[in-house]
């Protein structure tokens, strides 16, 4: 019975939330049954991903819960899925923040409301679809197939400005994925097949032609589209826009699943296709994410928008998970991979109160607010604990990432584990001070009196991530200890380089 299920659980969690979509289709148009249905849906696929760590095989490195089945002759196309300590993690936060964006959105959508969860059950498939596909044809078909429901999301449910940030995020990462689909198609012709783990084996086994010349333009092909997404600078440009402008339910998902597509891409592909060009080009990727990590935080600390504060935050948490990738080391990949992770958690709930303050005033400027420590504590409490989260506070989800994240910068250059740790610095002043000016002081605003606290489903929908903020920082080895195997099989090739830079 394990074994039948073992096989099939991939397909079941990354389909249940697009067959929910389209059966969606079928509920009658009363706003409350669309809703509860989603809900339902979307726990659905919560509780079956909870069998992928359960039933995972903690000291092996290689892929499990594999299916490999033939799909298309010509070209040759595998439905092939699997899953490692990297990316088994990114299904479950995908399927744990989903129905959180439900809850978060069940009064803040009040027009078409039906075609908004079909998106969103859409969207949820295609982000599991990209960190479980290990054919190369099924996992740009996943990366493309999440720009479409994203954009709708932003574009017909946002703010302001909504339509320009959604052609904008569009046309970024579609024309740079254009690059990485050129790659992909070379290593086709000539490999001859899609599949991840072959087109591998092939590489370091050294059979295929012409591959010195054209190395470093593959794995340029494949960092571009990596870059854009996870926003690198100076590519991020699309992000802000993006994350003012969507709804709640889509700003979470961006930065707590969609940005960490394009560092799982690093990982899988850069690492894992082209280790030489990665390591010879470490040096100007390491200096972006630097840069990323100190720009991001000194832009967000003047920004006047909660919203586009917190959407800066993420171009600087994300520029550690590009450092601790190519540190090399078995430190700097465990702590890119928890990074990813309490960030998803940590800044997913972040939008999740910054919408919640949203719905209440309809305004992200933090001049509009002050004093609401008084009027709506809960609120507070919450607010407090994720910010404290996020600035990294030992025994909270952050402290743990960035701590291994630093260890393997100093491990690789000290200046690196220097200059990134101001970060940490500037983090903690800007959400710091944002936290003061929104909830302490005077109430300026006499509307701001009358502000009521949390609900009851506003609190369902965030003890779940307080809960696992804590245990994140409380209880880290529960996912180290899956991550890992899989960053040591990724760092297999760089054992010569890790142990130079030992040895120095």
């Amino acid at each position: 019975m394990t074994t039948a299920i073992d096989s099939s659980i991939l397909t079941l969690v990354t389909f249940i939330p697009l067959t929910g979509g389209l059966l969606l289709l079928l509920v009658p148009r009363r706003d409350r049954d669309i809703r509860i249905f989603s809900l339902v849906v979307t726990l659905l696929a919560f509780v079956l991903s909870l069998h992928l760590p359960v039933h995972f095989h903690r000291m092996q490195g290689g892929f499990q819960y594999e299916v490999n089945k033939h799909w298309i002759s010509s070209p040759n196309i595998h439905y092939h899925m699997g899953v490692d300590g990297f990316s088994l993690w990114l299904v479950v936060l995908t399927t744990f923040l989903t129905p959180l964006c439900v809850l978060i959105s069940w009064n803040s959508i009040h027009e078409r409301v039906k075609e908004f969860f079909i998106i969103l059950l859409i969207l949820e498939t295609a982000l599991i679809g990209v960190f479980t596909s290990l054919d190369m044809f099924l996992f740009y078909f996943f990366w493309e197939a999440t720009l479409i429901p994203m954009a709708l999301l932003i574009g017909m449910y946002g703010h302001g400005r909504r339509v320009y940030a959604a052609v904008k995020f569009f046309l970024y990462t579609m024309i740079a994925s254009v690059f990485m689909l050129a790659a992909i198609l070379w290593l086709y012709s000539k490999v001859g097949t899609f599949d991840f783990v072959t087109v591998q084996r092939v590489i370091r086994g050294g059979n295929v032609e012409n591959f010195g010349g054209a190395a470093i333009w593959l794995f340029l092909g494949f960092f571009i589209a990596f870059a854009v997404k996870v926003p690198l600078f100076p590519l991020h440009t699309w992000l802000p826009d993006a994350h003012v402008e969507a709804p709640t339910a889509g700003s979470v998902l961006l930065a707590g699943v969609l940005l960490k597509m394009g560092t799982y891409g690093m990982l899988r592909f850069n690492l894992g296709l082209f280790p030489e060009q990665s390591r010879q080009n470490a040096p100007w990727i390491i200096a972006l994410a630097l840069i990323g990590i100190i720009y991001g935080a000194l832009v967000a600390m003047v920004q006047p928008n909660m919203k586009k504060l917190i959407a800066y935050s993420s171009i600087s948490h994300l520029g550690f998970v590009v450092l601790g990738i190519f540190s090399f080391t078995a430190a700097g990949l465990n702590g890119a991979e928890f990074v990813m992770l309490a960030h998803g958690v940590s800044t997913g709930a972040l939008f999740m109160l910054a919408g919640i303050l949203y719905e209440r005033r309809h305004t992200y400027e933090i001049a509009e607010f002050g004093g609401l420590a008084t009027p709506m504590p809960m609120y507070a409490a919450f607010f407090l604990f994720i910010v404290l989260a996020s600035v990294g506070l030992p025994l909270l989800n952050g402290f743990v990432g960035e701590f291994l994240v630093l260890s393997g910068a100093f491990a690789a250059r000290a200046v690196y584990g220097i200059l990134a740790a101001t970060g940490v610095i500037w983090s903690a002043c800007y959400l710091l001070w944002m936290y003061q000016r929104v909830f302490f002081g005077k109430v300026t605003q006499d509307v701001n009196n009358s502000l009521t606290d949390l609900s009851r489903r506003e609190k369902i929908a965030l003890w779940p991530i307080a809960v696992v903020a804590l245990s994140m920082g409380v209880a880290p080895l529960l996912w180290l200890s899956m991550i890992d195997p899989a960053a040591r099989t990724a760092l297999a090739p760089f054992s010569q380089i890790v142990s130079s830079v030992v040895g120095q």
